[in-house]
């Protein structure tokens, strides 16, 4: 089953028996905003250097959320930042449109409740756990000292920016994550990509953190 870097990426950011997240949802929409952009970069429909997005060819790949994000900076007329452009495409929404093209796929199956009998709830514990045991095999090889493809290299990239490495793949050092998300592994292109997506995600997180403290002091 084909399934793109963000929705591989979704599926280690929850648990799988319970389908709660793992971490807090500025990390998770930021992540998965930068999976699109980092991936698009990868299949080299886009170039992601220093402080621009650039579209290299406008082709579509065939998936509804690549394709979409693709269509947005190739209609935009400005130049723009990795960071805008990740504040823009994460969204509640998005998560959402992704945990639902999975359930609908029979990845992941949709419950749905209520917190004290008022509040409604979703939980997405996994229905095939095929899919995520092939994207734990592949990343656990690389963080054991096989050379990521661009992919996984990306995927290890947003573990390590959004603080879900050690939370997904426990007891692996951190370091090892630190050395794929900054290593030149899948050439020079990629790699400017992966840099500039984790600084945009990291960006994003410390800026809702921030947000978060002023707006706790000031109450």
């Amino acid at each position: 089953m084909s399934v793109t870097i963000a929705e591989e990426f979704l599926l280690l950011a929850h648990s799988e028996d319970e389908g709660k997240p793992l971490i807090g949802t500025t990390e998770l929409h930021a992540a998965l905003a930068g999976a699109l952009l980092a991936e698009l970069a990868v299949r080299e429909r886009v170039t992601i250097e220093g402080k621009t997005v650039s579209v290299v060819s406008p082709a579509p790949l065939g998936d509804d959320e690549l394709d979409a994000v693709l269509t947005r900076i190739a209609e935009d007329r400005k130049e723009r930042k990795p960071d805008w452009w990740v504040g823009r495409v994460s969204s509640s929404k998005l998560r959402q449109r992704l945990l639902t093209r999975l359930a609908d796929r029979g990845v992941l199956s949709e419950k749905r409740g209520k917190v004290l009998g008022i509040f409604p709830t979703t939980k997405w514990p996994e229905a095939d756990g095929r899919v995520e045991a092939e994207v734990r095999e592949r990343v656990s090889a690389a963080l054991t000292g096989a050379a990521p493809d661009a992919r996984t290299a990306v995927l290890i990239a947003l573990l390590y920016a959004s603080k879900l490495d050690r939370k997904a793949f426990p007891g692996v050092d951190r370091n090892r994550f630190k050395e794929i998300a900054e290593g030149d592994w899948a050439g020079a292109a990629v790699a400017k990509a992966i840099a500039a997506v984790n600084a945009a995600i990291m960006a994003a997180v410390t800026t809702a953190a921030t947000s978060a403290a002023t707006t706790a002091g000031s109450s």
